[in-house]
């Protein structure tokens, strides 16, 4: 005996007898424990009869049960049908016109142990988790023999074989049941309606690629119901999808009324069938591409259920279209044939829109708008898109890759999605340039559309696109710049002088001053002595004109890139702080040689003496004669003196802008930099526990004051001391001992102090430490990226027009300036009399040519009049270089995917087009089998005329 789904061996089992007196028989040796039962013969494994089962072994009129039999419990008798012409031919091995006769065991039950194909199909609803239904008479879909079964004696041994392995079948039978009710299956058991033993066929026959069996239901059953379903909710089109059937595919959508038409386009674009996209998309459903440019949700809110997978909803996101799914899934092939047909992915509205759509959204339901935002970018983003929906992909990536960075800030439930889309547009990036063969080609990327560009008078590439990749932090970028190098070389050297008039200037007090603190000197007695003190040296002056000069070249840069472009860079924020101080050390510093000035004028004018020690002064001029231990605090030269320590500082740790010109230096410059970010977000937590300890301890000791061995935690100044120096161990513990004998205040402040020095130092500190170690390796594992990106920053700068000449010499005008100035007064003249002409035209035009002549008005660039007369007729050459890239980029993408190694998806799809293959095959071999009977028939009609003629 075998088991359902076991092929039966003819050869081993069984073997055909066959005279000329006797029908023929199959006779099975007796007493064998593989003897197969009745219905093993017609198996969808059978060899005989191919992959058909006959269905009309489940109707009542093919079984004669005689009383006797029944009460006996013997043999049933079974008379099949007559065997009809069409069906002998199917590759069956019985010769026509002759009994069939098969032996099977004698069973002791009183109804036969076999079952039919009902009784396979009430099992399999069973398993389905549906209840079965009695069945009408079935039609005739398969090819089919007539048989007759005969009473067979076995011995003692097949009959024990026998109930053995029907026991056992029972109990399989009875567990499949269980689990149709207690299993997984069980909460889907009310799901539709139930099956009949057609719909159960005609599911299996679309899920398995039986294309016979489906096209010959489809064409003569007249109670077929096609949208049926089984009890996952899947109709005959989505089990075909699914399993990348095309043939049925294609006979389904032929049928009027085909529902979930929707859902199969989604789950065949998941799986990247694009044949069967195809196929979908010429159904009449989507005729107008209306449906393609509408989300599901949008389908459901029209009441519309076109991409449902069930009553409950969409397989996918609701959000979720066409070619948002087939973006996700980098689809080139798909992705491009929805766009022929006209489908798009909407940018979504600005985070902080308030209009009427994007409200209710948020307010409806907020999470699953930021889902919808998040899915729309994933498709904008997808390089599939991004190659083929484009004129300029390049451009196109690059602002979406700022745009997505800026939402990671803001959106912070979804920032490390946010961020790894701006990953993946900047890579999308890397990925063209990659592909660039010649200087043409890499220009065109560096360049952008030079067609747009304004000409520029030196013949120097604009490098618009560089400009954006360095804004936007496309680090892979800077690997293939090259700079301008004497412009840099000035600039260097410039500033190396710079620094050096700093040095110089304080080299007058290298080996200490002259006078004492307490001391005046002067040139001569009546010299009032603060004249001498606030005089500029010829360094100052100097170091004045390179300040100055430095101040031209920021208002410059500020003016062509803009305020907000201009405080991006840390640098240009260094910088303004750097001059900033500088002028208001300088300014002080003037404010305090014109007091003194004034204090001499007075002396010169109204003091007769000729030493000034003896003279009787007012006091506002006395206080410019007295030596420095003496000045106010607040004295315009004292703040004059720290605000230029400070400027100096500042001034040398400008060096670092130029280091990453250097490759030694330039990693290091790097890590410095991101330590510097390490410490400031330590600087959150470090303040947050400085100030509760420094506030804690002042609060108990603030009654002490001259109580104690020292004045630690007496004062808020004294308690910020103490608690700082004492991170670097320079505190003593004696500052929390009292003088008098209070010692529970002393207690606390032995704990206090020192849970402050555990979460200081061995706390905080080495959480610090860690945090730069962290991001030293952070660099040093990509260090060569990292100082590229920097250095091509360093040389962007030196790129634009403009700011040739560094500090001072930038003061001196040259004739380019006065040119563009000639310039831009000229536009400016020819603007305002185009206005003026334009005064008296009608209401229409002039609103058009005022709002062109204000965008004229207000361009940053003389040569933008150039970019809105250029004509757009004709492609460019850059979209020629960009069209040819972008092929290659696809053509790349697609190799890569199908060099992939084989997972288990691709090998089920190869399962299923074997499968396909074999009910196809089957399919000519029973035609071929049915013209050759039909070939033989004549021949030996043919034959037997002329036997008889003769």
């Amino acid at each position: 005996m075998c088991d359902e789904g076991e092929e039966s061996d003819s050869g081993e089992r069984a073997h055909l007898s066959e005279s000329p007196s006797l029908p023929l028989a199959v006779i099975f040796p007796r007493g064998s424990p593989s003897s197969p039962r009745p219905l093993d013969l017609f198996s969808s494994a059978s060899p005989l009869l191919g992959d058909t089962d006959p269905p009309y072994l489940a109707s009542s009129e093919c079984l004669h049960l005689s009383p006797e039999n029944l009460e006996l419990g013997v043999s049933t008798r079974f008379t099949p049908p007559k065997f009809h012409q069409s069906t002998e031919g199917a590759g069956s091995p019985l010769r026509p016109d002759s009994w069939r006769d098969v032996g099977y065991d004698h069973y002791d039950a009183p109804v036969p142990k076999w079952k039919g194909r009902g009784a396979e199909s009430s099992e399999r609803l069973q398993h389905r988790g549906q209840r079965p239904q009695q069945a009408p008479e079935l039609q005739d879909y398969g090819n089919h023999c007539s048989t007759e079964l005969r009473d067979t004696e076995f011995d003692s041994e097949t009959r024990q074989s026998v109930e053995a392995m029907n026991r056992r079948h029972t109990t399989l039978r009875e567990k499949g049941r269980r689990q149709a009710v207690r299993g997984p299956a069980y909460m889907f058991n009310e799901r539709g309606s139930p099956l009949t033993a057609e719909e159960e066929r005609f599911l299996d026959a679309a899920e398995y690629g039986n294309i016979p069996v489906v096209r010959k239901m489809l064409e003569e059953s007249k109670t077929l119901n096609f949208n049926c379903v089984d009890y996952m909710g899947q109709n005959a089109l989505q089990l075909a999808v699914g399993n990348e059937h095309l043939e049925v595919t294609e006979l389904l959508l032929k049928k009027d009324g085909l529902a979930r038409i929707g859902d199969g386009l989604l789950l065949a674009i998941s799986k990247g069938y694009v044949r069967i996209v195809e196929a979908i998309l010429a159904h009449p459903a989507f005729g107008g591409g209306i449906r393609l440019a509408v989300s599901p949700l949008e389908q459901e809110m029209r009441e519309d259920a076109f991409y449902a997978y069930d009553e409950d909803g969409t397989r996918f996101s609701h959000d979720v279209t066409p070619i948002i799914l087939a973006a996700h899934c980098q689809e080139y092939e798909i992705v491009h044939i929805l766009l022929t047909k006209g489908a798009r992915i909407d940018r979504p509205h600005d985070y902080f829109c308030k209009c009427s759509e994007c409200v209710e959204k948020q307010k409806k339901d907020s999470f699953s708008h930021s889902r919808s935002r998040m899915n729309a970018y994933k498709g904008l983003a997808s390089a599939a898109y991004l190659a083929l929906s484009s004129e300029d992909p390049v451009l196109t990536a690059l602002e979406l890759s700022n745009e997505l960075a800026r939402l990671a800030n803001i959106e912070t439930e979804f920032k490390n999605d946010y961020r790894k889309l701006s990953m993946q547009c900047k890579d999308f990036v890397v990925g063209v340039l990659d592909l660039c063969r010649d200087t043409e080609e890499v220009e065109a990327i560096l360049n952008g559309d030079v067609d747009l560009c304004p000409p520029s008078p030196y013949n120097r590439p604009c490098l618009s696109r560089v400009k954006l990749a360095i804004k936007y932090e496309v680090k892979k970028l800077g690997q293939i710049l090259r700079s301008p190098f004497m412009k840099f070389v000035a600039h260097a050297v410039s500033f190396t002088i710079f620094l050096g008039l700093l040095v110089i200037n304080a080299s007058d007090r290298f080996e200490g001053v002259k006078n004492l603190p307490n001391e005046t000197i002067t040139d001569h007695p009546r010299q009032v002595f603060r004249v001498k003190t606030t005089q500029f040296s010829w360094t100052e002056m100097l170091i004045m004109k390179w300040v100055l000069g430095m101040i031209w070249s920021e208002c410059k840069e500020i003016w062509s890139d803009g305020p907000r472009e201009y405080i991006m860079h840390l640098w240009n924020v260094l910088d303004f702080g750097m001059l900033s101080i500088f002028v208001a050390s300088f300014t002080a510093r003037l404010m305090a040689f014109l007091k003194a000035s004034k204090a001499q004028q007075y002396v010169d004018m109204h003091v007769r003496d000729e030493d000034l020690s003896n003279a009787s002064l007012p006091d506002e001029v006395a206080y410019f004669t007295y030596a420095r231990n003496k000045w106010r605090p607040s004295d315009p030269q004292i703040i004059s003196e720290g605000l230029y320590a400070i400027a100096v500082v500042l001034s040398f740790s400008r060096i670092a802008y130029i280091l990453p010109a250097n490759e030694s230096f330039g990693p290091l410059q790097i890590s410095l930099g991101r330590t510097v970010k390490d410490i400031f977000k330590f600087m959150v937590i470090f303040i947050m526990v400085f100030v509760a300890f420094m506030i804690g301890m002042f609060n108990l000791y603030s009654y002490y004051l001259g109580a104690k061995y020292n004045p630690a935690f007496t004062t808020v100044e004294e308690s910020f001391k103490t608690l700082f120096w004492s991170i670097f161990g320079l505190s003593e513990v004696i500052s929390v001992v009292l003088k008098y004998d209070h010692k529970f205040i002393e207690n606390i402040g032995y704990v206090l102090y020192g849970v402050y020095n555990v979460t200081m130092v061995v706390v905080l500190l080495n959480m610090l430490i860690a945090m730069i170690n962290s991001s030293y390796q952070e660099i040093e594992e990509d260090s060569d990226v990292e100082w590229k990106f920097a250095r091509a920053k360093l040389w962007l700068s030196y790129f634009d027009e403009g700011r040739t000449l560094p500090a001072p010499f930038n003061l001196v005008p040259s004739p380019k300036s006065f040119y563009y100035l000639v310039l831009r007064t000229k536009c400016c003249l020819i603007h305002l009399c185009k206005a003026n002409g334009r005064h008296h035209s009608n209401e229409l035009e002039m609103g058009k040519l005022n709002s062109q002549a204000k965008d004229e008005r207000f361009s940053s660039r003389p040569g933008e009049e150039f970019t809105q007369r250029k004509s757009r007729k004709h492609p460019t050459r850059y979209q020629k270089i960009m069209k040819r890239l972008i092929k290659r980029y696809v053509l790349k993408a697609q190799v890569d995917k199908e060099s992939d190694e084989v997972n288990e998806g691709e090998l089920k799809e190869i399962k299923q087009d074997i499968s396909s293959l074999r009910y196809e095959l089957l399919e000519e071999k029973s035609q071929a089998a049915g013209e050759l009977a039909l070939l033989i028939q004549q021949l030996g009609d043919k034959f037997g005329k002329n036997t008889t003629r003769q």
